[in-house]
């Protein structure tokens, strides 16, 4: 069975939809003939492109239900994961949920130490940043697990980075996010081997998105990616959503809990 094949006319379920990594895979998923369910945060000032991308899955014949919502408010969830069940019920879609993509990018960038105190990172910063960008993954994974609104044989994956391991001016809570990501990612595969689920995190390499471009320096992050990456070129949004393809074939269920490089050996140099 190909990947495709497997893949037609069920669900993903992707955790920021509306831009970067999210949007090229919901694209590229429905594609492969999947139906999206897409939770994304946008101003009036975003949403053409968030009904751009809503149109360009419908042009593919799949269904596109969006959900423009706060993904670390509670309540907020708890309302769509009801709705979402809804939708499943009325399309009879016994397998729920097949794919499942974190791919969240909302958090603070400032540094813990500074001269002046209004330029430091706040607890509140802190809380809210490992909430939306890595707490969040848990939450979401408990619902719908729980609803049995994913069952074995289901895909979950996260969006971390090299900033998880390493330092950049301003980028310390969002480095701490993706570590408790990937720590969360490996007790789940743990917790949901037994249901026939897997979970993966996958470490992009440097990515032109519209979440790096907030990035203070980005220009030379860019830079260096260039100049040390042996494949000669970024990541590409792409690139991460073919990926996802091809870890959602049947034959990957025994490849859980890892940090998994798309980035054409870059963090290798």
């Amino acid at each position: 069975m190909s990947t495709e094949t497997h893949l037609k006319d069920n669900w993903a379920l992707i955790l920021g939809a509306s831009s970067g990594f999210g949007e090229a895979v919901a694209i590229r998923l429905a594609e492969a003939g999947m139906h999206i369910f897409g939770i994304h945060l946008d101003r009036k000032s975003t949403m053409p492109n968030v009904e751009r991308i809503i149109g360009t899955i419908k042009e593919k014949g799949r269904q596109a239900v969006f959900f423009n919502i706060n993904a670390s408010d509670s309540e907020k969830r708890r309302e769509t994961i009801d709705h979402i069940e809804q939708v499943l019920k009325e399309n009879q879609n016994p397998s729920g949920i097949k794919i499942m993509l974190h791919s969240l990018a909302f958090g603070t960038l400032k540094p813990y130490i500074s001269n002046s105190p209004k330029e430091m990172v706040t607890e509140s910063n802190m809380n809210m940043t490992l909430d939306v960008m890595a707490h969040s993954l848990v939450y979401w994974t408990q619902e719908i697990v729980l609803r049995n609104l994913m069952v074995s044989g289901g895909r979950i994956f996260a969006m971390t980075s090299a900033g998880g391991h390493r330092v950049w001016p301003t980028y310390g809570p969002v480095s701490a996010s993706k570590a408790a990501l990937e720590a969360h990612v490996r007790q789940l595969a743990v917790e949901l081997a037994p249901y026939g689920i897997t979970v993966n995190a996958l470490r992009a390499g440097v990515t032109d998105t519209p979440a790096l471009r907030k990035i203070p320096g980005h220009e030379l992050i860019i830079e260096k990616a260039l100049q040390a990456n042996p494949s000669g070129r970024l990541t590409t949004p792409k690139d991460v959503a073919e990926a996802i393809v091809a870890l959602s074939h049947p034959g990957t269920y025994w490849i859980t809990g890892n940090v998994i490089g798309v980035d054409g050996g870059e963090d290798l140099i």
